[in-house]
């Protein structure tokens, strides 16, 4: 069974990321576990002045939160009634970060769907804070979807890579099975101005083949300057529908997310991006 975090703030943004979700997931056996965190609704509350306030407003928002959830239960079921999805709703008292990486170790969880956006929705940002912290901290592989973003079959997937790091068999596997049941076409860009790969790059390469060997790959390099650009410009000319990326130490998405926004970068992502986590959980 795949196991699937997704966490909620209730907006209509994370609403969109659970209703792709479903249908992403919709010929698998899965197990959701919805999740709100809410401690900095009750933390950053401006009527708290006594331990009995804090103690009656947490109580408060926890009952709040549990209804809510219970709504978005009703909703997703009406939306899509699927026997082989099952729903775990979960109101933690916590943060984000901290309850999503203890759920992603205590239930072994396979991927984790979030919006790109949240409450806020600032149209003028590619990721809302939540899904920052997400990227930078959580050491799952990452599903985020944009908010105007509905469900089309991921056919002409993007994957930039360097060829530089090994990848982790675990999400290898699970971006296989993914690309299988689509019969997608896998893109790779290699971004370099040297046409010559080092044995280390010619095994990494030779080892997504292997991992990879039952969908349609084709391989690109462009020699270019600025990645972003490139990967933008990729992205539009070639018709891309789902990007992927590989976070991990010295990668270029961690060098993105080591700056203070990636829109500051100019990487626009406007299509489902998955980002696979190439760390250890510890």
């Amino acid at each position: 069974m795949r196991k699937i975090l997704i966490p909620t703030d209730f907006s209509e943004n994370a609403m969109n990321a659970l209703r792709y979700a479903v249908e992403f997931f919709k010929y698998e056996r899965c197990d959701f576990f919805v999740l709100h965190a809410y401690a900095d609704e009750v933390y950053n509350h401006n009527t708290l002045v006594s331990r009995k306030i804090f103690n009656e407003l947490k109580e408060k928002i926890h009952k709040n939160s549990d209804l809510a959830l219970d709504k978005v239960l009703s909703e997703i079921k009406s939306i899509s009634p699927n026997p082989q999805h099952e729903f775990r709703l979960l109101s933690m008292f916590g943060s984000l970060i901290d309850e999503a990486n203890d759920l992603v170790d205590k239930e072994n969880i396979d991927i984790l769907i979030m919006g790109t956006r949240g409450e806020t929705d600032d149209r003028k940002l590619t990721f809302g804070s939540n899904t920052l912290q997400v990227l930078k901290y959580v050491k799952c592989p990452l599903l985020a979807i944009p908010s105007d973003c509905s469900y089309n079959p991921p056919k002409n997937i993007l994957f930039p890579t360097n060829y530089q790091l090994p990848f982790k068999r675990r999400e290898l596997k699970l971006f296989s099975t993914l690309t299988k049941s689509f019969r997608s076409v896998i893109n790779f860009l290699y971004i370099s101005n040297f046409d010559k790969l080092s044995i280390r790059q010619e095994d990494n390469k030779y080892f997504l083949k292997e991992s990879l060997s039952h969908a349609e790959l084709i391989f690109h390099q462009e020699a270019a300057e600025d990645l972003t650009r490139a990967i933008n410009q990729f992205i539009k000319s070639n018709e891309i529908d789902f990007l992927v990326m590989v976070n991990s130490r010295r990668s270029y998405l961690e060098n993105l997310l080591d700056q203070s926004t990636i829109d500051k970068i100019g990487l626009r992502i406007k299509i489902p991006f998955l980002a696979m986590q190439n760390l250890q959980r510890y």
